[in-house]
């Protein structure tokens, strides 16, 4: 980064002009990877004395971890912000340009979570002469790949245990102690193809997924409504691809679909996910079936680090959306996530932050590291 930031605004501006974006599905840019971000967040944290390793998860991909000096023996807390950004394509703004204008900060990232991660760093900055002397360890981990599996979360949780991790994420600043598992499934269908003029001939593999879209549409997804969390409500599906065929005059030998479904912290993923197969088997025998799961949250609200954050100025609260605040609390590591910004601003076109909004969030996180 060179010469230093100013002020949190200024570092936030200068992470979103790097690009990160997840290499997974469409990025719109040929700027993926985390590797300059990690570098650029690792020499801030070595400005603020922490010693700093960069994790090589994937070729480019590295996890960024800048633990700060303490006496031996601490029980650690760890700040978990994610260093990827999801696609570009179809912004309306320039994705990398961390333009300042109307009390906001505009880019991909500045909501989710360049902002939050931001926050987290300069109120690192700020406290940077106190912190040895804290009660706890104080770990930063930028972790890579939160928008597509997860992977630099489940990297890190191998290598460090903690007592407790603050993830970041944009919540206005509420304490989410609880979340939706997620399960994507891509379903593929195989047929025969022939001339459309003698589709008997054939074996039409749009028919069969339209089978099995019809059994998610009017069977399966009414039947998540029978459970219901307080919090969280109902478990969900949605169907968010379709596509198959080659030409309109072939009768198509092959169809795909991607379905999203989201279950509550008492639903068990495993156990859903042989529900799903065997039902939808029953449509197609022979239908094939790929899975990516994301575990749901939740962590006990009276843990003593969740009425810190209380205290700071958070709510507790559940979430329609998953994070990596539940591979932590999977590996055995308390965790919620916190931050400022809205959700409503992520992934979005015309993404951004208010710079009010970003300077609450460095008052919140340095608040916090000021009761660990």
């Amino acid at each position: 980064m060179m010469e230093a930031p100013r002020d949190v605004v200024e570092l936030l501006r200068r992470l979103v002009r790097i690009p990160s974006v997840n290499p997974a599905g469409n990025p719109g840019t040929d700027g993926v990877g985390e590797q300059r971000c990690a570098e650029a967040v690792g020499e801030f944290l070595e400005g603020c004395g922490a010693r700093v390793e960069l994790h090589a998860v994937k070729p480019g991909r590295p996890n960024v971890v800048g633990v700060f000096p303490g006496a031996p023996g601490r029980k650690r807390i760890i700040l978990a912000p994610h260093t990827d950004t999801v696609s570009v394509a179809g912004m309306t703004i320039d994705p990398f340009g961390g333009e300042l204008s109307g009390g906001k900060v505009h880019g991909r990232g500045a909501s989710d979570t360049k902002g939050p991660m931001a926050a987290m760093l300069w109120a690192l900055h700020e406290m940077r002469e106190r912190l040895p002397g804290l009660e706890h360890e104080i770990c930063f981990a930028g972790l890579m790949g939160e928008e597509a599996g997860q992977d630099g979360a489940r990297d890190f949780v191998k290598r460090f245990d903690a007592e407790f991790a603050l993830v970041g994420e944009p919540t206005g600043l509420d304490i989410v102690h609880m979340h939706k598992g997620s399960l994507w499934v891509r379903l593929t269908t195989r047929g025969k193809a022939c001339h459309a003029s003698a589709p008997g001939l054939g074996e039409n593999a749009i028919y069969k997924m339209a089978d099995l879209i019809r059994c998610v549409r009017d069977e399966i997804a009414p039947g998540l409504q029978a459970d219901s969390d307080p919090a969280l409500g109902t478990a969900t599906a949605s169907v968010g691809t379709c596509s198959g065929g080659s030409k309109a005059n072939i009768v198509p030998d092959f169809c795909t679909a991607e379905i999203d479904f989201r279950t509550l912290p008492s639903q068990d993923p495993e156990r859903f996910l042989a529900f799903l197969t065997e039902r939808l088997r029953r449509v197609d025998p022979n239908v094939e079936i790929q899975a990516t799961q994301a575990g749901p949250l939740f962590t006990d609200p009276a843990h003593p680090m969740v009425r810190v954050l209380e205290k700071a100025g958070g709510k507790c609260v559940g979430a329609s959306w998953f994070c990596d605040a539940a591979v932590f609390s999977e590996a055995g590591i308390p965790a919620v996530a916190a931050g400022p910004g809205s959700i409503a601003q992520a992934h979005t076109p015309d993404e951004w932050i208010a710079v009010g909004e970003l300077e609450r969030g460095v008052d919140f996180y340095r608040t916090f590291l000021e009761s660990c």
